[in-house]
């Protein structure tokens, strides 16, 4: 092999190497995006007016592809599609939440990707009860027109525990079993 041929070998995978890269990037800006939107839904008073929340929630509704899934599991619901979407981000469930994912696994064929995402929520009930929300999101990408988009998302819930008792499983004899700080 000759040394022109091996260098562009090289630059090929490097290409290759770089694309991922960037394909990685691009989807975490995305899921970033994606979290700020959510969280803009909510001011000190609660959920923002109609026509802000009408803005957010065709904002949301951009970043799926148009026959998109968002699976938010027995709680929230399926929909499928843009119009299904847009609608239940017009309808917050909460009077309040702040959305962290964190450890982001993210696998990348092409021009479709794979996500796993852990999330932790503080959010508040509608009826005024501080909670804490714990789960992962599984989401699915693909790459439209040299953008990338979710296709499917699917919310699986590990707890949702009100803020003032934890999330620690009660003990048998009725408190809960968080260790203190003084244990740990």
């Amino acid at each position: 092999m000759s040394n022109p041929e091996i260098l562009e070998q090289r630059v090929e995978r490097l290409e290759a190497r770089l694309a991922e890269v960037e394909a990685v990037q691009a989807i975490h800006k995305l899921k970033s995006r994606y979290g700020q939107l959510l969280d803009a839904r909510y001011n000190e008073q609660g959920v923002v007016p109609r026509e802000e929340l009408e803005r957010i929630a065709n904002a949301v509704t951009a970043l799926f592809t148009e026959d998109a899934s968002w699976d938010g599991g027995a709680g929230l619901g399926l929909c499928r599609g843009h119009e299904a979407i847009r609608k239940r981000f017009l309808e917050p469930a909460l009077k309040f939440s702040w959305h962290y994912f964190v450890k982001p696994h993210i696998e990348v064929n092409g021009d479709r990707a794979t996500g796993t995402w852990d999330i932790l929520a503080p959010c508040t009930s509608r009826r005024d009860r501080p909670m804490w929300m714990s789960g992962y999101e599984d989401d699915e990408y693909v790459k439209q027109d040299g953008v990338w988009l979710h296709q499917s998302m699917k919310l699986s819930l590990v707890f949702m525990a009100p803020h003032d008792r934890g999330w620690a499983p009660k003990k048998a004899g009725g408190s809960y079993g968080a260790a203190s700080a003084s244990s740990t």
